[in-house]
């Protein structure tokens, strides 16, 4: 229970009230004074006791007992539904011919206010490959490039307006392309210009290389249907490597989801985890902090071994070389 600062009375309180005045014979005027409460107040809390007894001095519930503008339970249960089916607050309300406010002040009381709240329509499909290099995730995340200290740290949002010269623009965006072993997680991640093909397949090269430098031969890799991966220059690069290409379903964010998942460590650890004055500054820190991913830091999938480590473990529990 969770008494106000200025209660006069607790439940032991209204006790010692109607003991005064039911078993003491104490006036009810009296027994007021004393409990520092109106006798209106003593009166209420007495007749409860004689009609209720104990139970009657604890504390009630304020909420009314009949609301007659509340929504019908026919209603609930049908915002309910199309909650479920990922409709919105402004969905629903336009198709019951309901306020929206009213719409989600049920999908609040109901639980169902966040789309997280919702059940998946899919169960999650969690996998792990048996070997390193069997398959490997590729995925790009765009970063704005950095002109001076941002608007988080000085909380000056003028500041950040993007120079222009020459009539254009000068920030921009930076593409950080990632790589992600599905075994053990060792990644291999680059600051580059763009997100077009030919960049794609240069990148591809050179993570195929690092993992070689591993001991690891990659055999397939996995990445969504972005422009770059679905382009002719990317699908030579596969080939000439030989290397599998597998791409998500449409919509199926998920099954990328090592890289997906990767990215939001790197956000917090290397991105976003330090100030960084300009762009340059933020991409030189990049090695060591990939390093550190590598070599050092606790992967709890991992059993909380670091993914280098977890790669020297499975190479001395398999037979033969990963090349």
């Amino acid at each position: 229970m969770n008494l106000h600062r200025n209660a006069r009375l607790t439940p032991r309180g209204r006790w010692l009230l109607v003991e005064r005045v039911c078993h003491q014979q104490v006036p009810l005027q009296q027994a007021a004074e004393a409990a520092g409460i109106s006798t209106r107040t003593a009166s209420k809390w007495v007749n409860r006791y004689r009609r209720e007894g104990l139970p009657g001095l604890e504390d009630r519930s304020s909420a009314p007992h009949r609301v007659p503008g509340r929504t019908s339970e026919e209603y609930v249960a049908a915002i309910a539904a199309l909650r479920r089916v990922r409709m919105t607050a402004a969905e629903i309300g336009e198709l019951l011919a309901m306020p929206i406010s009213t719409v989600s002040a049920v999908l609040l009381r109901i639980g169902l206010g966040k789309r997280s709240r919702l059940e998946p329509l899919e169960p999650p499909n969690r996998y792990e490959r048996e070997r390193p290099g069997e398959l490997v995730h590729i995925d790009v995340k765009k970063l704005g490039r950095i002109q001076n200290v941002g608007h988080r740290i000085t909380g000056n949002r003028r500041d950040q307006r993007p120079r222009v010269i020459a009539g254009r623009k000068q920030t921009g965006w930076e593409y950080v392309h990632v790589c992600v072993d599905d075994a053990c997680r060792a990644a291999y991640v680059e600051v580059l210009a763009d997100e077009k093909g030919t960049t794609a397949a240069g990148f591809l090269r050179r993570a195929v290389a690092f993992y070689a430098s591993h001991g690891i031969r990659v055999e397939r890799v996995i990445t969504d249907n972005g422009s770059a991966y679905v382009s002719v220059v990317h699908a030579l690069a596969c080939r000439a490597l030989g290397i599998r290409h597998l791409r998500t379903r449409p919509y199926r964010p998920r099954t990328n989801g090592k890289a997906e998942r990767f990215i939001r460590t790197m956000l917090g650890g290397w991105a976003y985890g330090a100030i960084y004055a300009t762009s340059a500054e933020r991409t030189q820190a990049l090695p060591a902090w990939l390093n550190h991913y590598n070599r050092r830091r606790p992967h709890r999938s991992l059993n909380n071994q670091a993914p280098l480590t977890r790669l020297a473990q499975m190479r001395n529990n398999a037979p033969g070389s990963y090349i």
